[in-house]
């Protein structure tokens, strides 16, 4: 049975280094126990805990971010309200509080998850705790806690409970050595962020635990994001939720990237239907356990043409923010998703102007939108 144990920094320093002048130590060790199977290089693994007539118990880390209380509420709807928690290191407001299960949760609490996965008898876990790009840049050390040791707890508590486990990752996931325009699944990788870094390393390890292990892990590469619910968090590419803010309550927008920079993006929705259908894909359609996905592509000038379409009067300047700009010219212009719409039948609904009439709308702009046919 595989085991892994893990000591604290100063236990490890008085068993390597009897000499350091340690204090004598009772040594706590944390051992867990994945339950033996045979895991061949293409298994065909479920999650062992629940019957494929019962519907699924979810526990959302990081859950109340961008796509958090989005993903819960898609899955409450489907698998019922009482089956789906969302968790965070940070008090929900009312709305979210009251529209269900709720609980504080903190990846880097290893006892804490445990308990909460025991107590609640989770079968899925999706893992949206981390920090983004700038942020993780602005301070990696705690990115580094955040983004990777946090998935280790994540990534061992799901394996020792037959977990069915989806991670995000991200364009972040690629450097300015990957081909660009498109960037396949599979490609060289050396992103040059500490978010980007992590990402790959939870790629990399979550499907060595599916393959060691037979760990039911899931992961899609999102592209950037935008959604009208939530505020920017941080991101390269939130000039693209930003714009729309922006342009309703002002009529002015200031762009942090330069106006020709293209980058993959994504409407929430067809974001967290894309989650909704992988984690619900029959294993034996997944060919890899790591996915690109993609609807559109556009630069902040093409995507400030077509709001000036509704809202005519405007006004786009640019002030370039180059650490943003550093980050978005590494990362792909343009996602090959080939293989998730052949292996598992995605397809997404949001090109840009659907996007944009969208986003508008739910903002609250009809006012302002100029009448044309």
């Amino acid at each position: 049975m595989p085991v892994i144990r893990t000591l604290s920094k100063v236990a490890k320093q008085a068993l390597l280094n009897p000499g350091c002048g340690c204090q004598p130590i009772t040594v706590a060790v944390r051992t867990i126990s994945f339950s033996p199977r045979q895991v061949t290089s293409d298994a065909s693994f479920h999650s062992v805990s629940f019957s494929e007539t019962d519907h699924p118990k979810v526990l959302i880390t990081g859950g109340l971010g961008q796509l958090g209380v989005g993903l819960a509420k898609r899955l409450r709807k489907r698998f019922g309200n009482k089956n789906v928690i969302l968790s965070d290191i940070r008090k929900p407001p009312s709305h979210v509080f009251y529209s269900g299960p709720f609980i504080y949760s903190d990846i880097l609490d290893y006892k804490n998850l445990r308990e909460i996965v025991v107590n609640n008898r989770i079968t899925w876990l999706v893992h949206y705790s981390a920090l983004l790009s700038a942020v993780g840049e602005a301070n990696v050390s705690l990115a580094r806690d955040v983004n990777i040791t946090g998935l280790h707890n994540i990534l061992d508590i799901a394996a020792e409970h037959g977990l069915r486990l989806f991670v995000p990752s991200t364009i972040g996931a690629f450097g300015p050595t990957s081909p660009r325009n498109p960037t396949p699944d599979l490609c060289v990788q050396r992103p040059r962020t500490i978010y980007g870094v992590s990402k790959v390393h939870a790629e990399l390890m979550g499907e060595y635990y599916h393959h060691r292990y037979g760990l039911d892990f899931r992961c899609l590469r999102y592209p950037g994001i935008i959604s009208a619910d939530s505020q920017p968090g941080g991101g390269t590419t939130d000039y693209a939720v930003a714009i729309f803010h922006d342009a309703v309550k002002t009529g002015k927008f200031e762009c942090n990237l330069k106006p020709d920079t293209r980058l993959p993006m994504m409407y929430i929705d067809d974001c967290l239907r894309a989650t909704v259908e992988m984690m619900e894909a029959p294993a034996d359609t997944l060919s890899m356990r790591t996915y690109n996905i993609n609807a559109m592509s556009f630069s902040p000038e093409e995507l400030a043409q077509e709001v000036q379409k509704q809202l005519p009067d405007l006004e786009v300047t640019y002030d370039i923010d180059q650490v943003r700009q550093a980050i978005a010219d590494s990362w792909p212009m343009n996602f090959d998703d080939s293989n998730a719409r052949n292996d598992w039948g995605w397809k997404h609904d949001y090109d840009l102007p659907e996007l944009v009439q969208t986003m508008l709308n739910y903002i609250g702009s009809d006012s302002r939108i100029a009448q044309t046919n």
